[in-house]
C-alpha cells in the first residue's frame, strides 16, 4: 500500500507551478539564446539560392520552374556576371544582352541583327533602369523568337529561341589585339626614323639599348673608324712547334 504522505493529487500540483510561476517569472532574457552556427548559415543560404533557382520557397509552396526554364535562368545568370565582380545574376546589362545574342546564334544578320537587339532591350527595360530582369529577359527573347522563325507560332518561336540559349556561358576570346592602323605602322617604323632616333635601332628595327642612347667613349686606343683591331696580334704571334721552327718566313736566330 502506497503511502499517503507521498501521494499528492495532480490538480494540487499544477496550482502550485502556477503560484510559484507567478511569484517568480521567468524573463526570457535569462536563457541565453544560441546562435546558429557557421554550418547552419551556409545550410540556409544554399537551401535559399536553391529555392531561388527552381522558384519556390522553403516550404515547397511555390510553382515549381520547368527544367528548361531552369536551364535558361542558368544562362541569364552566366551571362549577367560576366565581366563585372559585383553583378548579382539577378539583373543584365545591355552589352551582356548583346554578347549573350552573338554567343548563342540568336543574331544571324538576315532576320536578326545587333540592331534589332538593341532596339528590342530598350523595348522591354524599365525607363528609370538600365538592366533587364529575368522576366523581362524572356520577354525580349519573344520579340527576337518572332522575328527569328517567322515561319512558326509564337510559342513553337519561343521553344526554339529557349534551346539556342540552354545551358551556354559566355565566349571567352584570346587577348585582345591591336587593331593596327597606318597611322600606327607609320608611327613604329624604324626605317623611316631620322636623326638621333635612327641611331637607336639597327637595321632589323631591333633596339640598340644604351649604345643608342648615349654616347660611348671608345678606350681601346684605336682611332675612330679602324678595322682591323686585334689583328696585329695575329700577325706576330708565333703557333708552338719544335725549335728551331718559327712563323713562315721569319729569320732563324
Amino acid at each position: 500500500m502506497a503511502d499517503p504522505i507521498h501521494m499528492a493529487d495532480p490538480k494540487d500540483s499544477m496550482t502550485d507551478f502556477k503560484v510559484q510561476t507567478a511569484r517568480h517569472p521567468i524573463s526570457s532574457t535569462s536563457v541565453p539564446l544560441r546562435p546558429p552556427s557557421d554550418q547552419q548559415s551556409k545550410d540556409r543560404a544554399s537551401k535559399r539560392l536553391s529555392s531561388d533557382s527552381n522558384g519556390t520557397s522553403e516550404s515547397g509552396a511555390g510553382a515549381r520552374t520547368p527544367v528548361e526554364i531552369t536551364a535558361l535562368e542558368e544562362s541569364f545568370r552566366r551571362f549577367a556576371i560576366h565581366g563585372d565582380t559585383r553583378a548579382t545574376g539577378k539583373e543584365m546589362h545591355g552589352k551582356n544582352w548583346s554578347k549573350l545574342c552573338k554567343d548563342c546564334g540568336v543574331i544571324d544578320g538576315k532576320t536578326v541583327t545587333l540592331t534589332d537587339v538593341d532596339i528590342v532591350f530598350t523595348k522591354v527595360k524599365k525607363k528609370s533602369c538600365r538592366n533587364i530582369t529575368y522576366d523581362e529577359f524572356k520577354a525580349a527573347l519573344g520579340e527576337l523568337a518572332r522575328k527569328r522563325f517567322k515561319e512558326k507560332t509564337g510559342e513553337e518561336a519561343e521553344e526554339e529561341i529557349f534551346k539556342m540559349i540552354e545551358g551556354k556561358k559566355p565566349v571567352i576570346k584570346g587577348v585582345t589585339r591591336a587593331v593596327a592602323s597606318p597611322t600606327v605602322s607609320r608611327l613604329t617604323d624604324t626605317t623611316k626614323f631620322t636623326g638621333s632616333h635612327k641611331e637607336r635601332f639597327d637595321e632589323s628595327g631591333r633596339g640598340k639599348g644604351k649604345a643608342g642612347r648615349v654616347d660611348m667613349v671608345d678606350t681601346s686606343g684605336y682611332v675612330a673608324g679602324y678595322k682591323h683591331h686585334g689583328s696585329y696580334e695575329k700577325k706576330v704571334s708565333r703557333p708552338n712547334g719544335p725549335p728551331g721552327i718559327g712563323a713562315p718566313g721569319a729569320k732563324p736566330m
